[in-house]
């Protein structure tokens, strides 16, 4: 007995997502049902509904910053029952064999983590489903707890814009002592500067855009950085252990990379292709700095961030909207149009 529920989904590259009727699963016994509340929307929701990644599949329901409530689980299921909030993030499965599963790496599972939407369940082959939509069902080893007393609201971007930027954080093992720098600020960047000044660190953004300081200052950044002035970047070379770049287009990091320390590195957290200027070596070289990559986290990693963020009282910035104004929130966010993340109050649907 196949559950009906009602989503917004995108039918095809062209379309705008609109009411969609659609069967979730059966729950299995390590199975969590759980009714959405809110739902955060990402910039990837985006890129995916317009295919513009090349890998979606039609009728796409978007959604990976799921906040909840659980109405039913599985016969085996032992960390969640019915009433408690819960959370899904960006993956919903993986192999749990492979090197990185074992080590808690999820996200890097060898044979592919399956993602929330988009995708395609390991069991019973069917597409999966997004967090636009009245509920959603996941293995429990994937369901995140929602600590008591968190805003609910602020806590859906955590689960993609916070764990993207945490997950550096802890890897790079940034403290009190450490000096990082955050490159653009929007849904991520915003995350960084609140969960790097919460670990300790000196924290400094980088922008192009002289009216972001106060903001930035409020969000936790010590010093912001006018990006392109050469002046400006000069005062700061050689300082930073850890620069965290979060904007999603082709951009010139060279600029930054003498700013690093020795040994020194810059991660990418937002773009996804090619880097455009090329890469100049001679800063890596000169000061065996290192470019890296990071993907969101895997779930023990999440469940830390989400206990760190109600420890330290961090949320999302957050602005709601209704489930029917989800297009116009999309124009918005190509134009950067919001602080800092849309999330939607999923009780429209029922409207």
């Amino acid at each position: 007995m196949t559950m009906k529920v009602l989503g917004y989904a995108a039918q095809s590259a062209q379309t705008p997502l609109a009411p969609f009727q659609f069967a979730r699963r059966d729950p299995r016994p390590d199975d969590v049902v759980i009714e959405v509340l809110y739902c955060g929307v990402c910039h990837s929701d985006l890129h995916q509904a317009r295919n513009d990644w090349g890998i979606s599949q039609y009728p796409l329901i978007p959604g990976h910053e799921v906040i909840g409530r659980v109405t039913a689980v599985g016969d085996n299921v032992t960390k969640f029952k019915p009433g408690d909030y819960a959370g899904v993030g960006c993956i919903v499965d993986s192999c749990r064999e492979c090197q990185p599963c074992r080590r808690g790496l999820e996200q890097y599972c060898e044979e592919g983590p399956v993602q929330t939407y988009n995708d395609t369940d390991r069991h019973d082959h069917m597409p999966t489903y997004g967090g636009y939509s009245q509920s959603i069902v996941s293995s429990e080893d994937f369901v995140l707890k929602v600590p008591a007393g968190m805003d609910l609201k602020g806590a859906a971007p955590l689960l993609c814009a916070g764990i993207t930027t945490w997950s550096p954080l802890r890897h790079w093992q940034v403290g009190k002592g450490s000096k990082v720098a955050v490159v653009g600020l929007g849904g991520l960047g915003h995350m960084a500067l609140k969960l790097a000044a919460a670990l300790g660190a000196e924290v400094t953004l980088f922008t192009r855009s002289p009216d972001k300081e106060a903001d930035a200052r409020r969000l936790g950044a010590h010093h912001i950085v006018l990006s392109t002035d050469d002046e400006q970047l000069a005062s700061v070379t050689g300082q930073f252990d850890l620069i965290i770049d979060t904007v999603p287009y082709e951009h010139d990091i060279n600029p930054y990379m003498p700013t690093l320390t020795l040994d020194g590195t810059l991660v990418f957290v937002g773009l996804l292709g090619n880097i455009n200027p090329m890469l100049n070596t001679v800063s890596m070289i000169m000061g065996r700095r290192s470019v890296a990559g990071s993907a969101i986290g895997g779930i023990a990693e999440t469940q830390e961030m989400l206990d760190f963020c109600a420890e330290h009282g961090i949320a999302a910035d957050v602005e709601m909207i209704k489930m029917q104004e989800i297009n116009q929130a999309y124009e918005r966010m190509l134009k950067s149009d919001v602080k800092y993340r849309f999330v939607i109050d999923m009780v429209s649907l029922q409207a």
